[in-house]
């Protein structure tokens, strides 16, 4: 069910090679009808997002399959493979090439590395070069229509001398290809962004999706659908290897905590609802009062659904998942993201879904969409 009337965001977390899960998402939220009016990211989430927020409706597919098409078009070659082992020892060595050699469009190793650069200097700061990621930014995304007529775009990041974390968002300012590289730039492998007097890191240091931005936002609140799609499951097992052990602490790392963020949203809202209902029985006189001016400020009555997806890693992906750029990796996990998007939107729950009396429901769509 699409509303007019509901404003619809999208809320994509960083995960590098596993964004290509967002885009396929994205394909089948916009042939679904779901047209974001904000999009917020973080990482690939943010260039994602760019891509999106920065061409017309008609452009925005195209553009992303460009992009996914670019990055993964050093390991083209679909190796047969006999079973989950063997894809393994493929897919990592994808990963190895990718890290040796760079990704096209991307990155690029610095040579000579590093260690044998001027201290100080940016090129001592990381292993790689982004400069490749700027050209294709400034090729696929038209930040003049980002700016002017797009979709609401943030993206979050770290400033690196203080740690504080920051988003740069369209509504306040102009956006450029240096605020999404900032996003993005996960050290040590990629360098920091200079963008005024500061420099930025990866602002998934501090926080991998952009969530909390969304919901806190303090300016005025329409009926809102919320589609958080994340890249790394807070939920596994005990692992049973050391090379499991990295794997575990990475998803650990840089999943979001849904449940805790949509649990204390809810409440707030709740209360925000209840103040709107209570200045609704004040009498008239006492509108002026500068304390029921701030309750009416802080008072919201929109009803907001959140309706969270999240990539399930396959059985023979390592922790390398996030830096492997294979085209049949990318592929899958496009195609997958699409899946999970149509299968959402076709359950019962979520076709029958009236927007939420209590003021917040959420619904996990990649697990049948059951409503949580």
């Amino acid at each position: 069910m699409t509303d007019p009337a509901e404003k619809t965001v999208l809320v994509l977390q960083g995960g590098g090679a596993l964004g290509a899960y967002q885009a396929g998402a994205y394909e089948a939220l916009d042939a679904a009808g779901y047209r974001p009016d904000w999009l917020a990211g973080i990482s690939i989430g943010a260039i994602n997002s760019a891509l999106i927020a920065g061409n017309p409706p008609e452009r925005r597919l195209q553009r992303l399959k460009e992009f996914w098409d670019l990055v993964s078009s050093s390991l083209q070659l679909n190796v047969l493979t006999a079973g989950d082992q063997d894809r393994q020892v493929v897919n990592e060595a994808s990963a190895f090439l990718g890290s040796l050699f760079g990704v096209p469009g991307f990155f690029a190793p610095r040579v000579p590395p590093p260690l044998f650069r001027r201290p100080g200097s940016i090129d001592a700061l990381s292993y790689y070069d982004t400069a490749p990621l700027k050209t294709t930014l400034e090729r696929l995304v038209d930040f003049d229509y980002l700016n002017e007529k797009g979709p609401r775009l943030s993206v979050g990041a770290v400033e690196v001398d203080t740690g504080n974390f920051t988003y740069f968002d369209s509504e306040t300012e102009r956006i450029g290809p240096e605020h999404v590289m900032a996003s993005g730039a996960l050290p040590p492998g990629l360098p920091p962004i200079k963008i005024g007097e500061h420099y930025y890191w990866d602002g998934g240091l501090v926080s991998n999706t952009p969530l909390n931005y969304v919901l806190e936002f303090t300016g005025p609140r329409r009926d809102s659908v919320i589609f958080q799609v994340d890249l790394f499951n807070a939920r596994g097992g005990m692992p049973t290897t050391i090379m499991e052990v990295a794997q575990r602490e990475k998803e650990i790392r840089y999943s979001s905590r849904t449940r805790l963020n949509t649990n204390e949203f809810r409440a707030k809202q709740t209360m925000r609802r209840t103040m709107q209902r209570l200045l609704a029985k004040l009498p008239p006189e006492l509108y002026d009062d500068p304390d029921v001016q701030l309750l009416e400020y802080w008072s919201c009555d929109a009803r907001i659904t959140i309706a969270h997806l999240i990539y399930r890693r396959q059985i023979f992906e390592t922790h390398s998942m996030d830096y492997e750029f294979s085209r049949r990796s990318v592929e899958e996990h496009w195609a997958i993201g699409h899946q999970d998007v149509v299968h959402g939107l076709d359950h019962a729950d979520w076709r029958n879904r009236s927007k939420p009396e209590s003021g917040v429901a959420v619904f996990d769509l990649t697990r049948n969409g059951a409503r949580t």
